[in-house]
Parts: C-alpha cells; sequence; structure tokens
C-alpha cells in the first residue's frame, strides 16, 4: 500500500504547479481589459475608448412615402441605427423621443418631422443632454429615383469628407462633429464590415449642407492587384445615392430643446414663401381686371365714328 505524502510535501507540489502554468488573465469587461492600477502605465496601449454610438431612427405620422423612403436609405448606410415606430409630433415630442431613445440604449436620434405632407424637418440630437439641430430637407432624391451605377456593400465603414467652409465659423463647426459622431461606423461593429469602400461627402453651398455618396471603385483587370496606399490614380468615384440638401434653422443646447446657441438669419419657412407665390399670383389676377376696365372707359372715350357703307349690303 502506497505512502501518504506528509501535508508540507503536498504544499510544495502545487506551488511548483503554479509556476509552470501561464499567469492569469485580466478580467475583461466592455472597454478592454481590466488591469489593476499599479499595472497601469503612462501612455499604456492597454487602454483605449471603444465607440459604442448607436443612432434612433425614427419619423412623425402621415409621413409621405418619399421622405419615407430617404429614411430607410439612411437606414441602410447606417448599420448602428435602430428604427422604431412613428411618433405623433406634439409639444411633448422631446420628452417621448428621449424616453426612447433611454429604452432602446441609444446615444443619437434622426426624427424625422412631415408638415402638411409637403415640408420635411429633419431633428438631429445627442441624447439625453444635447445638442441638437433642426433642419429643412430639400432637393430629396432617393436612391430608387436616381438608379445610378454606383454599388457598394451593405454595412461597409465609410470615409467622411467634409468641405473647407465647416472650419471658418463656430457653428459649423459644432454640426461638423454632431455629423461625425453620427454617420462614423464604430470600429468593430458586430453589423459592419471591417474596411472602407465608399466615401460621404459633405459641403457647403448658399449656407446648405450637400450630402452625397459615392462608392469607391477600382479598374477590373484580369489579375487581383493590390493598390498601394494613396495609389489615386487607379480609382473612381461612382455615385451611389441618396441625395438631399440641409439647411440648418436652430440649434439648441438641449436635446429637442432648450436655449438657442444659433439661429440661421436667411432661414425663410416654406409657408411665407408659399404665401408669397399667392399673393404674386393674385396681383397677376388684379393686373388682368385693370387692363380689362382701361380697355372699357378708353372705348367709351373714344367712340368710332359712323361708317357710310355699313348698311349697303344689306338691302
Amino acid at each position: 500500500m502506497a505512502k501518504k505524502r506528509k501535508h508540507s510535501e503536498t504544499k510544495v507540489a502545487e506551488n511548483e504547479n503554479k509556476e509552470e502554468t501561464a499567469p492569469e488573465r485580466p478580467e475583461r469587461t466592455l472597454f478592454g481589459f481590466k488591469t489593476s492600477p499599479e499595472d497601469v502605465k503612462e501612455n499604456d496601449s492597454t487602454l483605449f475608448f471603444r465607440n459604442k454610438e448607436k443612432v434612433l431612427v425614427t419619423c412623425s405620422r402621415r409621413i409621405s412615402f418619399r421622405y419615407r423612403h430617404l429614411m430607410l436609405n439612411l437606414v441602410d448606410l447606417l448599420p448602428h441605427c435602430k428604427k422604431d415606430n412613428k411618433v405623433e409630433s406634439k409639444g411633448s415630442k422631446g420628452t417621448d423621443l428621449n424616453e426612447l431613445v433611454e429604452l432602446r440604449s441609444c446615444s443619437s436620434c434622426f426624427f424625422f418631422e412631415c408638415r402638411k405632407g409637403k415640408d420635411l424637418y429633419l431633428w438631429m440630437a445627442k441624447c439625453p443632454n444635447g445638442p441638437s439641430v433642426k433642419f429643412l430637407v430639400n432637393a430629396v432624391h432617393t436612391m430608387e429615383e436616381l438608379k445610378l451605377t454606383g454599388n457598394h456593400l451593405k454595412g461597409s465603414r465609410p470615409i467622411l469628407t467634409f468641405s473647407a467652409n465647416f472650419d471658418k465659423s463656430p457653428h459649423w463647426k459644432l454640426l461638423k462633429e454632431m455629423i461625425t459622431q453620427i454617420f462614423a461606423i464604430p470600429k468593430d461593429h458586430r453589423k459592419s464590415k471591417p474596411y472602407h469602400d465608399h466615401v460621404y461627402v459633405f459641403s457647403i453651398a448658399d449656407d446648405h449642407i450637400w450630402f452625397r455618396n459615392y462608392q469607391i471603385s477600382t479598374d477590373h483587370t484580369g489579375t487581383a492587384q493590390k493598390l498601394g496606399r494613396g495609389d489615386l490614380e487607379n480609382m473612381t468615384l461612382i455615385e451611389v445615392g441618396p441625395r438631399f440638401c440641409l439647411n440648418p434653422i436652430k440649434i439648441f443646447s438641449g436635446s429637442f430643446g432648450g436655449p438657442t446657441l444659433y439661429e440661421n438669419p436667411f432661414y425663410v419657412s416654406p409657408n411665407t414663401i408659399r404665401s408669397m407665390e399667392k399673393r404674386q399670383k393674385a396681383g397677376k389676377y388684379a393686373k388682368k381686371v385693370k387692363a380689362k376696365t382701361r380697355k372699357k372707359m378708353h372705348e367709351l372715350e373714344n367712340p368710332l365714328e359712323v361708317d357710310e357703307f355699313a348698311d349697303m349690303w344689306k338691302e
């Protein structure tokens, strides 16, 4: 029968096994591996920022089909977004949308508000603390209308490009930062692809933001060739769509409201434009009526002389 080991011998054997095994792996969290403050050094690469941006996309009731298709096109372009049911656009829409964003675990919100079945307003907000921007959407062209030849992979990460005008004034800088946070797809997102094959172009013209989406394509040859970094001669841009134009109205410090940080002095509402057009049409009708009355007065003041041969062929 085998002899039993002494208690001191078992302790020595356990210590030898611990030394032979690999060191314990640190605890993993959502932000990476959790390390003790003693192990953290200055400029340590283990600490990094993880982008967990999620965008809630919703719209108001009684939205037209064209604007709904634009919203669905944006949903296809943003794999890190979440759709939700329609929201009634009333005075309390801000609190309802903030609750929805919190319930869906999102940090930003796109709200498409349609009024009178003609005018489309886009709310772009960072929830729950703000800021938020209200845009008037013009020149809407969906992918179904354009039928362009460009076609990039769904879920791939885009390259965001901005015109130099965004760095001129503070409100454009704020809009640039909000657009980059919302439209930039987080790295290693579960629904995104780990490479770039299209470009989002944001340019300012006439105090409006114009959006374009282009596919990055290369010349297809018989053999597969890997392009070098910065090899722009062999790359071409093919437009994909959609197209739209954003006219900023107001920038608020809070989410869907609050103190006004910026107000566009050149903004004219669509209702005033339609009323001016009606007044111009009404002015045309008034001019026609005045012309008819002037003609009658002229005929009465200057009657025609009696013709001697008017009744000659009646006999």
